[in-house]
């Protein structure tokens, strides 16, 4: 009788607890659509990607007709001329490849163009939404715009360091 009413108490207790946690959900790519400053943002990135891609694109081209022209001519070049262009077509496919990889490679340079502009007015609608939470009381609030991402969580709800308790660790 005694295990049965400590179940039905620790229930009505887990009930409470749950209950009185505030949820919101938000969607920031709907926020940052209506946002002119990231659609500016937005577009000057979609400019500068495609000039850089239009840079790659014209000596992909480059390299095409050198190629084609060396498969026109490779029959009369003598072998030091052959393997000069072989060189000369390897260090131009080395050099696109850099290329991309300088501008659209892991934190090339569009990725640090996107921290440039878009960086700050994603910030900005953080440090809003946390500001809401705090002013009307959330525990949480989750994303929905891309699966479901908690952006706030009040800080007293943090069990981090008592997993690390647990676990013997000192932090």
């Amino acid at each position: 009788m005694k295990k049965l009413l400590f179940i039905v108490f620790s229930l009505i207790l887990t009930t409470a607890t749950v209950s009185a946690q505030r949820y919101a959900i938000i969607d920031t790519k709907y926020i940052l659509d209506k946002m002119p400053e990231y659609k500016d943002a937005d577009k000057r990135l979609a400019e500068t990607s495609q000039q850089w891609q239009k840079e790659i694109d014209d000596k992909q081209a480059q390299l095409n007709q050198m190629y084609h022209n060396f498969d026109a001519e490779q029959v009369m070049l003598t072998d030091d001329l052959k393997k000069k262009r072989e060189d000369q077509l390897f260090n131009m496919e080395k050099e696109i490849r850099d290329l991309q990889k300088k501008r659209f490679g892991f934190e090339g340079d569009l990725f640090k163009e996107r921290q440039k502009l878009v960086k700050p007015v994603q910030d900005k609608v953080y440090n809003a939404i946390q500001k809401m939470a705090v002013n009307r009381g959330y525990d949480f609030v989750l994303d929905k715009s891309e699966g479901i991402t908690v952006i706030f969580a009040d800080p007293k709800l943090d069990k981090s360091e008592d997993v690390l308790k647990e676990l013997g660790i000192k932090s």
